[in-house]
């Protein structure tokens, strides 16, 4: 089971103003590091980042997406999706196909929904005949809360995109590690 959200983190002000990159957009890896440059944009609140998260259904992130503050949730679930491989128990190459993706209204476009027909994907969203499967989604609030309790990520201090990423990542790989020493324990 993944379930998928979004959070909004607003920037510091010393976190623009950095050099825009000669040649155009970035290819490769850097893409999915900043989809729109450094993953700045304005909002009601003023500068704001938005961080796009996959998390498993111990609440553990999965993948990650950051954002310009005002994009929208929905383009960005296939990418989400795309980005995740888990190993398997036995021999095999990893798995790429979630059991099931847990989401909120934001993700509920009919393109969105047909295309995860189309991978045979089972998908949740806040309706009436879901509301028993959809309880389960509160993991990715939960994993948001537990990333934002530090405090680089709680507000945005990096000018690029790039070291905001990595600091997402190894705040998600200190989680992975807890709960793998918990379990051991």
């Amino acid at each position: 089971m993944i379930c998928v959200d979004s959070s909004n983190v607003r920037a510091h002000q010393h976190s623009a103003g950095a050099r825009k990159k000669k040649g155009g957009c970035a290819t490769g890896w850097v893409e999915a590091l900043a989809v729109d440059g450094e993953a700045l944009g304005r909002s009601r609140g003023g500068l704001t980042s938005t961080i796009h998260l996959a998390v498993d259904g111990r609440g553990l992130p999965m993948s990650i997406i950051l954002t310009a503050g005002q994009a929208g949730d929905n383009p960005h679930l296939l990418p989400l999706l795309a980005q995740i491989s888990a190993g398997r128990d036995g021999p095999g190459r990893p798995s790429t196909h979630p059991d099931r993706v847990i989401a909120d209204k934001a993700y509920s476009h009919p393109s969105t929904r047909a295309a995860l027909r189309q991978r045979r994907i089972p998908f949740t969203c806040p309706e009436r005949r879901d509301q028993a499967i959809y309880a389960n989604r509160n993991v990715v609030e939960r994993c948001f809360n537990r990333l934002k309790q530090f405090q680089d990520l709680a507000t945005r201090y990096a000018k690029r995109a790039a070291y905001y990423r990595a600091e997402i990542i190894i705040a998600s790989i200190v989680l992975w590690l807890r709960t793998d020493l918990q379990d051991t324990a």
